[in-house]
């Protein structure tokens, strides 16, 4: 199985209320990072055969974002093993639910999203990958311990499009 990491999109300034915190959506900013690294997604041949998101709102629009610019059309799964309080036992049995599948996305949220990452990379917990918000990190779950392959986050995706619609070569004149 291919895993696909997805921290959600950036939903603005973090509310002190729990509750009002968990309606938070997203800004237009997380729109627009959403819709970036969709195509990015698409253009390095991604296709979900499901996505999963934590039930707060904003990761919940960001799976949803990124799921309609992939093509996917069943519904966004919810599951409580990726929300802010969530374990790692819970996260790892949503991954074994999920094992059978091929591509798999998963949208949640940091801190715990990055620890689970290197607790998977590492298997013992000691390291923490920086994910900034809409980062996708995409880890191969056929390898023992499971490899990280690559983790973009919406700046480099940005960097990308700059440099490809440039021209690689000097302009020369042809008198």
């Amino acid at each position: 199985m291919n895993l696909y990491l997805m921290r959600h999109a950036n939903a603005g300034i973090r509310r002190e209320n729990p509750a009002l915190d968990a309606k938070r959506a997203l800004v237009k900013e997380g729109k627009d990072q959403c819709i970036l690294m969709a195509r990015l997604l698409s253009a390095l041949k991604v296709q979900a055969d499901v996505i999963v998101s934590s039930p707060l709102k904003r990761a919940l629009q960001t799976a949803q974002f990124v799921g309609t610019e992939l093509g996917y059309e069943a519904k966004v799964e919810v599951s409580p093993a990726l929300g802010p309080n969530a374990s790692y036992a819970d996260f790892l049995q949503l991954v074994e639910k999920y094992a059978d599948r091929e591509d798999v996305l998963m949208v949640g949220h940091n801190p715990n999203l990055f620890k689970f990452l290197g607790q998977l990379i590492t298997g013992n917990g000691g390291a923490g990958v920086r994910m900034r918000k809409g980062s996708v990190a995409r880890i191969a779950m056929d390898k023992h311990p499971p490899l990280l392959q690559w983790l973009i986050d919406p700046r480099m995706a940005r960097s990308f499009y700059a440099s490809v619609t440039k021209s690689s070569r000097p302009k020369t004149s042809r008198k």
